[in-house]
């Protein structure tokens, strides 16, 4: 497994400080919010250029979120392009579509739109992977069935997150990873308890289960710490390294 490392920054000495240092905590590459590169969308030289030769591994995933409107899939095909310039292993796409009132046909009608958009990806070799999320349409147990019953795989892979698994009320990823362990490509690692996101190691989940069961399937794709507690950048990155970095072995 490779381990990466996200987090949000809030100016341009934090995000410089990230881009310069994840390397150092053992971090394989990092996974990149959307104000993290969105400046250099239209000009990807620029982007090499500034961050220098590792850019591959600055940006080896771009997260993204939009509705599935004529302006978000622009933004998407924008995404394809610029990931392909600077080296980017995979768009991890949250569907920002509240999940409320949504009819089965809506969902499933989701899944065929981005399984074309994941062929249109491939064609610039990057992977297209659905983030499911909390308030968003791939959101409760039988959302992921209608989902991926519907969706091509070739084209359409998993960014399974622990933490919004549990705060949509999944409490079985185990057995979450057991059934879609095709689709899977990239696991975002995150904490939770009281309703809040926190510091690997310090909510509620138990993770042996969830090691375990990567380890039974052989995963070997992204094992991400996708860090949002609001803890300081450098303690979140040198603690969730200490948490991650034994299951790369």
């Amino acid at each position: 497994m490779k381990i990466g490392f996200s987090r949000p920054t809030l100016n341009n000495d934090e995000r410089q400080v990230l881009f310069t240092t994840f390397g150092s905590y053992g971090y394989n590459g990092l996974q990149l919010k959307y104000q993290q590169y969105s400046e250099y969308i239209e000009n990807p030289a620029l982007f090499s250029e500034t961050w220098g030769e590792h850019t591959p591994n600055i940006a080896s995933g771009l997260i993204a979120g939009s509705r599935l409107d004529t302006a978000g899939i622009a933004q998407l095909r924008a995404l394809f392009a610029f990931g392909q310039r600077v080296g980017s292993e995979r768009i991890i796409f949250c569907h920002a579509e509240p999940r409320q009132r949504l009819s089965t046909s809506a969902i499933k009608g989701f899944a065929r739109t981005l399984t074309e958009l994941g062929k249109e990806a491939q064609q610039y070799g990057i992977s297209f992977s659905l983030h499911h999320h909390y308030n968003q349409p791939v959101m409760y147990r039988n959302d992921f069935s209608l989902f991926f019953d519907t969706a091509d795989e070739q084209f359409v892979k998993l960014t399974l997150d622990t933490a919004h698994l549990v705060k949509s009320g999944i409490e079985d990823i185990a057995g979450i990873i057991y059934e879609y362990r095709s689709v899977i490509d990239n696991v975002h690692v995150k904490d939770f308890a009281a309703g809040e996101f926190q510091v690997l190691g310090r909510g509620n989940i138990d993770f042996t289960s969830i090691f375990a069961a990567l380890h039974d399937i052989t995963y070997n794709g992204w094992l991400c710490a996708d860090e949002e507690s609001g803890s300081g950048l450098l303690d979140g990155m040198r603690t969730c390294a200490q948490f991650l970095l034994p299951q790369r072995a």
